[in-house]
């Protein structure tokens, strides 16, 4: 078994480890390979206007993560055309259907940059052109392969030329229309042709070499040698793959209803989580991963010890179904904290409507696992990553409950993430994430954004004013959209994107966002009016950003539409990510 991905650069230590085993099969596959050009990949990854070229890597990984295969393709924006320029499998070892999915996902992805088609080189399998009968044997093989696809070689040119007599073996440059019939054209090509010359062989080539190539392309429309080893037929079509970089990794809360307070009123239900799901269905978009377990340093690292003990043993001592809601709220004293359990949790709470029961302990610290686990995702080559958990958290505090929240699950994932770089906490839930700004307020690596209404009138009442910054170091990293009661569509559309500005001049390495649902028409806890399509729009916006993002649920209370809303930003949090242009009249 094996997975696709395309790795980015080599930040992350995993990607770091794959690209070495990638240039392992380098030296391997390609003996004569110079070392200098084996040593190059991780700079054409992170540096792509220093080779002209943009590089985008593609490995076929075991479940272990090991390199079972790659495919490099160069991309040429300012010439118009991608170019293959090496697909490989491990030596010694047989592809099991390796070359033929990275080749699926290379002409998947040079479809997507919409070029002519793919161009790539393969030895002859012409015994003029090549002396080893093995060569031409293999020749013969990967030219069979590509026949398959419609590639053919490029015919009436002197591209096989090599560059000195004695070399044995010069490439044919193939094309691959992608299953489309436009015919291609001679100065395309000769553009085409410079192009791949000048930046791959440039200082290999004897004068005049690429000016006679280039002059050499006389037939208009380009002709391809007619199929030798297939029946004459339409070019395949591009197929589409489930390459995990354009998956949604999922993670459900599992234990969830566990936490279910039957207080009428009481609007932070179970059936918000099965609302979601029912709307998100039939989006074929995400990867469903079981949440893993991961110890409770992770959420002391973001949450006072005390607090976080004191949370666990009185949710252990209470009786099933029953709930306590906090009703004293002592000036806190750090020295002496009340003894009673019930009396102590108004020294650990915001409000009084935020009960403990036995199972609130267990529903948070899951939802933690499970963001958690959307960003080991992340970290694993996903792209987008939704955690849907219940309880929410973005009100909890460093020693704070409230809001519903407990464990401030989006902070204990960007303090998981920040090891590995900078990172951005975009809160778009209806009320101020008070809790995340706390926890963050003196960091200067980790940029916290919340648009929310003003606190004059919107919980938590006390935080969230737009001259709340940061301390310290941290201070110019908090930033504050407190908005009236009534907001226009345009007015929000124009906040998130001095949002967006913000976050690209921070540039972080990962992007996390608190999603609420609450600021859609009509939901009890907020006064706002968003509709389907501004959901659409704002998920759009936030792929745009094309960052390594991880959506954790937080509000969102009218349970008659939150699947919809939910189902349309994840659409075009998704279509914003990939690139895909925006389909006139689709809502």
């Amino acid at each position: 078994m094996f997975r696709i991905r395309r790795i980015y650069d080599d930040t992350l230590p995993r990607d770091r480890e794959v690209i070495s085993q990638v240039q392992a099969i380098l030296r391997s596959r390609f003996a004569g390979l110079d070392e200098r050009d084996v040593a190059k990949l991780p700079l054409q990854l992170s540096d792509p206007m220093k080779y002209r070229f943009k590089s985008i890597l593609f490995v076929a990984e075991g479940q272990r993560g090991d390199v079972k295969g790659f495919a490099l393709l160069q991309h040429a924006p300012d010439v118009g055309f991608c170019y293959l320029d090496y697909i490989s499998t491990e030596a010694n070892r047989p592809g099991r259907g390796v070359g033929g999915a990275l080749y699926d996902r290379v002409r998947e992805e040079a479809e997507a940059l919409s070029g002519p088609g793919l161009f790539f080189e393969c030895l002859p399998d012409d015994p003029l052109l090549c002396k080893s009968e093995a060569e031409l044997a293999q020749s013969r093989k990967r030219l069979r392969f590509y026949e398959q696809y419609g590639a053919r070689p490029i015919i009436n040119t002197t591209y096989e030329t090599p560059f000195r007599p004695e070399d044995d073996c010069p490439p044919y440059l193939v094309f691959d229309p992608l299953g489309k019939d436009t015919a291609l054209s001679a100065a395309l090509l000769r553009g085409i042709i410079r192009a791949i010359i000048t930046r791959k062989y440039g200082s290999s080539c004897p004068p005049g070499y690429i000016d006679m190539v280039v002059s050499s392309v006389t037939d208009d429309p380009v002709r391809l040698r007619p199929p030798r080893y297939t029946r004459t037929r339409p070019a395949a079509p591009v197929r589409a793959t489930r390459s995990i970089e354009k998956r949604i990794a999922l993670v459900v809360n599992d234990k969830h209803e566990i936490h279910h307070v039957h207080e009428r009123g009481y609007v932070e239900a179970p059936v918000r989580i099965e609302r979601i799901l029912e709307g998100i269905k039939n989006l074929d978009l995400f990867e469903r991963i079981k949440p893993r377990h991961f110890p409770e340093k992770h959420i002391k690292a973001v949450h006072d010890t005390r607090y976080v003990e004191y949370f666990k043993r009185v949710c252990s001592l209470l009786k099933p179904g029953k709930s306590i809601y906090p009703y004293v709220f002592p000036i806190r004293n750090t020295a002496r904290p009340p003894k009673e359990m019930p009396v102590r949790a108004g020294y650990y709470c915001i409000d009084t409507f935020t009960p403990l029961n036995r199972n609130a302990y267990m529903a948070a610290k899951r939802a933690v696992d499970c963001t958690l686990t959307a960003a080991e995702a992340i970290l694993e080559g996903y792209r987008l990553a939704y955690a849907l958990v219940r309880p929410p958290g973005h009100h909890a505090e460093r020693n704070a409950f409230g809001g519903f929240c407990y464990f401030n699950s989006a902070a204990v994932a960007g303090h998981f993430l920040s090891i590995y770089g900078r990172l951005a906490i975009l809160d778009i839930d209806y009320h101020h994430g008070n809790g995340t700004q706390e926890i963050f307020y003196e960091r200067p690596d980790v940029l916290t954004i919340s648009i929310h209404g003003h606190p004059r009138f919107a919980y938590p009442y006390f935080n969230g004013f737009p001259d709340e910054r940061g301390e310290g170091t941290g201070k110019g990293y908090n930033v504050n959209y407190a908005l009236p009661e009534k907001v226009s569509k345009a007015v929000y559309a124009q906040t998130l994107d001095k949002a967006m500005k913000r976050i690209i001049r921070f540039r972080p390495r990962f992007l996390i966002v608190a999603f609420g649902l609450d600021t859609a028409r009509g939901d009890p806890t907020g006064t706002w009016n968003l509709s389907t399509k501004d959901f659409y729009a704002n998920g759009r916006s936030i792929g745009s950003l094309r960052l390594p993002t991880i959506i954790v649920q937080e509000g969102g209370y009218r349970t008659r539409s939150l699947g919809t809303n939910a189902a349309q930003f994840f659409l075009g949090l998704w279509e914003g990510s990939n690139g895909i242009p925006r389909r006139q009249g689709r809502l």
